[in-house]
């Protein structure tokens, strides 16, 4: 063959056997199945391989693009709530009977089942938007690059703005047009739009920026996870003690190499789940009727998550041809310690393990409580910036993000870093 490059289809028919094929109608049928298999978040079969400028020669073939995290950002509040800040308080059942155990009891049993001692609350001149921007700046300050070059700019929440001593939501403009604002971008080619998924919905934004990415749309996005929760809160319930304010962000780009998103699972239980997180009135006829807060069904809620997490996860793990004993890490919702654990120990039975090194799944709710879409992408950022003890991660490392949340819904990410 003569030396030099050219665009060649490649069709694996047998074990070692390779046929070079430049039939136009046959490159289109592949071209055409490859590029509903990399939008999909999944890798070609052995038979079926793109070998885009391969040399006539050496027949060395391009990788792949992939959706790469070159940065990541986050932004913790400054104000610390502790568990004996709700020494003061008073918590009631949902028929607004007062619980009969003390303060300190109900404390103590929260910790127990939660693992949770602190939480972060926004300053009372913050919004959800603003915690994004913070967030945004300190990715987009680590990746080194302009801001006018993101494709698209996507932020999952799912109250968007609540003022202080309001719970009141403000969704217009999205959230995601104030960012883009903040950060003064002007580029229109810039597509900046909301993605309320429930807590899943950071993880679902990289999903969707990894479509945006391998389809060939886009070379760079900006996903960002914000919440306030603290705003949204009834003080009556004991329930809101889990919540908390944050925001994290990572910057996507496509790249070719082994690194990046291998494969992804999303599932949405709406029906009969739908119902498991709501918002309703408060406990205790001393606030606004009109006013809602965040409610959940908290025992079912589990008892779901333990159901169908474990699965999710498993299929992401199958479609990446990985198998668990090969992950390095799992980047769970940090939703509550022992349902998490829970999660990883099922998990794990479904290869036949035991969960015994709980170094596998770093956790930051113990002190930053549960900021819904920002715990996995601020967990991230905190352990590529080595502000965890003893977690790390790795070149080459294999790792798994999980979330779930209202909806119901579940997602999962296999990446390898």
């Amino acid at each position: 063959m003569q030396g030099g490059h050219t665009n060649i289809w490649s069709q694996v028919k047998k074990d070692s056997e390779l046929t070079i094929c430049s039939d136009q109608s046959f490159r289109a049928r592949v071209e055409m199945q490859l590029m509903l298999i990399s939008i999909a978040g999944n890798e070609p079969p052995p038979y079926l391989v793109r070998s885009t400028t391969v040399d006539c020669c050496t027949h060395s073939m391009a990788a792949p693009i992939r959706s790469v995290i070159t940065a990541t950002g986050s932004y913790i509040p400054e104000v610390k709530v502790s568990n004996t800040d709700f020494l003061k308080h008073f918590f009631y059942e949902k028929d607004g009977v007062q619980i009969p155990k003390t303060t300190a009891s109900i404390i103590d049993k929260f910790k127990e089942v939660t693992g949770i001692e602190d939480r972060c609350y926004a300053r009372p001149d913050q919004k959800a938007s603003d915690l994004g921007t913070l967030a945004a700046k300190n990715s987009l300050h680590r990746a080194g690059i302009d801001p006018e070059s993101l494709d698209y700019l996507i932020v999952a929440h799912n109250f968007g703005d609540v003022a202080y001593d309001s719970n009141r939501v403000d969704l217009v403009p999205t959230l995601a047009a104030r960012i883009k604002n903040n950060l003064q971008i002007k580029n229109p080619d810039c597509i900046a739009y909301d993605l309320p998924f429930g807590c899943p919905g950071w993880l679902e934004g990289v999903i969707q920026a990894n479509y945006f990415i391998r389809s060939g749309d886009a070379k760079r996005c900006l996903v960002i996870g914000t919440e306030t929760l603290s705003r949204v809160i009834d003080p009556f319930d004991r329930d809101s003690m889990i919540y908390a304010d944050g925001a994290g962000a990572v910057i996507l780009e496509g790249r070719t190499g082994t690194e990046g998103v291998l494969s992804h699972k999303t599932q949405s239980y709406a029906y009969p789940y739908a119902q498991l997180l709501t918002m309703d009135h408060t406990y205790h006829d001393v606030l606004p009727k009109d006013d809602l807060f965040i409610k959940m069904n908290g025992r079912k809620l589990y008892e779901f998550a333990l159901s169908y997490v474990p699965q999710a996860v498993k299929q992401a793990l199958d479609k990446a041809n990985t198998h668990l004993s090969e992950i390095k890490k799992v980047l769970i919702h940090q939703a509550n310690e022992k349902m998490d654990e829970a999660i990883l120990s099922r998990l794990f039975k479904l290869y036949g393990l035991e969960f015994s090194n709980k170094m596998i799944m770093p956790m930051t709710i113990s002190w930053l409580g549960n900021s819904s879409v920002a715990t996995i992408p601020t967990l991230l950022d905190l352990m590529l910036t080595h502000k965890i003890e003893q977690q790390t991660i790795a070149p080459g490392d294999k790792v798994v993000f999980a979330s779930v949340g209202a909806g119901m819904n579940i997602n999962a990410v296999v990446y390898q870093f």
